[in-house]
């Protein structure tokens, strides 16, 4: 684990999980619950201007919606890290999410022990899905029309969407990191997008794999 200290920001409605949430963040060694929000308005005024590393964003909140908060911090905050954490588990959540702006996305049965290690993750720039979320991003893969991605970049689209970081990816297909990042980067380039999440979202809407 990273020796430096991952500030932590939760956004839930329900009081019970969102101080347990609370409890276990601040409980573990290296984690550090700064700020709690019961509903998205209050979070995006104080985000805003706030130093956090992760978020964690419940979907169903009172007003507005976990995306929509999602979708108006992201641009005003490019480096805080949006995990969501969420019992909607349906694919019309799960893109919107991620084309908001989601690093990660995960369901709250989640255990506290995964949940820890998934924020580490994202901390460390990767992004974490639950497995059941996974499974339905790679099954939406069924292409409808031709790709113009090549048969080993489609193989690292899929292993982003699976939540791999790059250095992952790099030891699972035994390639260097920089080839890695040279096929993220024609990835981009041919798919017209500028990120991790603007990717997995335009791969989950064309169906391109």
């Amino acid at each position: 684990m990273s020796s430096s200290l991952i500030h932590v920001a939760i956004v839930e409605d329900n009081d019970e999980i969102r101080q347990t949430l609370a409890l276990i963040i601040d409980g573990t060694p290296g984690y550090s619950c700064k700020m709690v929000f019961s509903n998205a308005e209050a979070a995006v005024e104080a985000l805003r201007n706030s130093y956090i590393n992760v978020v964690l964003m419940d979907i169903e909140l009172p007003g507005m919606t976990g995306i929509e908060a999602v979708k108006q911090l992201k641009p005003v905050a490019p480096d805080m890290d949006f995990l969501m954490l969420t019992i909607r588990q349906d694919d019309e959540a799960i893109f919107q999410s991620i084309c908001a702006g989601a690093t990660g996305y995960l369901v709250k049965d989640t255990p506290p022990t995964a949940l820890l290690q998934a924020i580490q993750e994202v901390a460390d720039g990767g992004a974490p899905m639950s497995t059941s979320i996974a499974r339905k991003v790679v099954r939406s893969f069924h292409s409808t029309a031709p790709s113009p991605l090549s048969a080993r970049e489609t193989e690292i689209l899929k292993l982003l969407c699976d939540g791999l970081n790059y250095r992952s990816i790099a030891q699972q297909l035994f390639l260097s990191a920089h080839t890695v990042k040279s096929h993220i980067k024609n990835i981009y380039k041919k798919l017209h997008v500028n990120s991790r999440a603007e990717a997995v979202g335009k791969a989950l809407k064309d169906k391109l794999i």
